[in-house]
């Protein structure tokens, strides 16, 4: 009996040890691999190029008077102090507010108009989206040469305005300083509300109908449908439209240099055209530049705050 209670020990022991779970082995953190590192670094590096180290040089030139020939010399921020004594630059800016509440509003309003009438499918529903989308794929010089011919004294716009009894209302539209401005947002509108429409139609796409089929059991009307569950719905797209109708805003340029290059009288004076007109046509780089990081802070502090606040609304 002692011989085989002394053979069970470690017989038992190493059954134990063979059913016992055995720990995990641990190990540091595994290191990517060379292609997701190459993938991460490539992006980052044409984007530190192409982008960040512009931007950096620009705000340096911003600190400096450069006429584009002889050597920057360094002025601090005398470039600002003279933006902020500068009359046409207020002007500018009053014309860029303006533009951003008309341009942006009747953009928004457009597109979302459109994207409800349009995105039900019906016969032909295809011809009138291709329709309304289609100034989008032209050229901004070439909308605004075309919208130059309209706006003629002897133009179609004119011509029409006589055939239907307002001939008092015939005049050189570009060339008056107060309706320079509201001219050229309509060939802008014209193209941008394609552009919004597609952007509002996919996000109706994406809109459960079970939604407003609870909305028509409950008994709501049209417009309640459309006040309680398309706008709320479509609160992430509306981020999106705002931040790109505010970046478009200021960055409108092509149509009003085109049509009349920020006159007649500074009376359609945009940032962008008294910027580039600014750097590149007297040669005053270093104020160029300052309005630049200008038209920079203004676009970010807007547009962040928006989202700010739209996403605590949506929390």
């Amino acid at each position: 009996m002692t011989v085989a209670t002394t053979e069970a020990r470690p017989v038992t022991a190493a059954l134990r040890a063979a059913v016992r779970p055995r720990r995990p082995h641990r190990r540091g953190p595994s290191r990517p691999s060379p292609l997701i590192i190459g993938f991460v670094l490539i992006p980052l590096l044409v984007e530190a190029v192409s982008v960040f180290w512009p931007a950096i040089q620009g705000f340096y030139i911003s600190l400096t008077h450069w006429n584009g020939v002889n050597p920057p010399t360094f002025a601090g921020l005398a470039n600002y102090r003279q933006m902020a004594g500068d009359p046409v630059f207020r002007k500018a800016l009053e014309d860029t507010a303006l533009w951003l509440v008309l341009f942006g509003g009747l953009s928004a309003a457009g597109g979302l108009g459109a994207a409800l009438f349009l995105q039900r499918e019906r016969r032909g529903i295809a011809i009138y989206r291709a329709a309304l989308f289609l100034p989008v794929v032209f050229s901004l010089t070439a909308t605004a040469l075309m919208w130059q011919t309209l706006y003629q004294p002897n133009g179609v716009l004119n011509g029409v305005l006589s055939a239907v009894g307002l001939g008092g209302w015939q005049h050189a539209w570009l060339a008056n300083p107060s309706t320079a401005l509201y001219a050229q947002i309509v060939p802008a509108l014209w193209r941008e509300i394609g552009y919004v429409m597609v952007l509002y139609l996919a996000g109706l796409k994406g809109i459960d109908p079970a939604l407003y089929e609870a909305a028509k059991v409950d008994g709501a009307s049209a417009w309640q449908q459309f006040r309680n569950v398309t706008l709320p719905q479509l609160r992430s797209v509306n981020a999106v439209v705002v931040s790109v109708i505010i970046i478009d805003s200021l960055r409108s340029f092509d149509v009003v240099w085109s049509l009349t290059q920020g006159g007649p009288y500074n009376s359609s004076q945009l940032l962008s055209t008294y910027m580039y007109q600014t750097a590149f046509v007297n040669t005053d780089f270093g104020y160029g530049c300052a309005l630049a990081v200008a038209i920079f802070v203004l676009a970010f502090g807007v547009i962040v705050s928006y989202l700010v606040r739209a996403f605590k609304e949506s929390d």
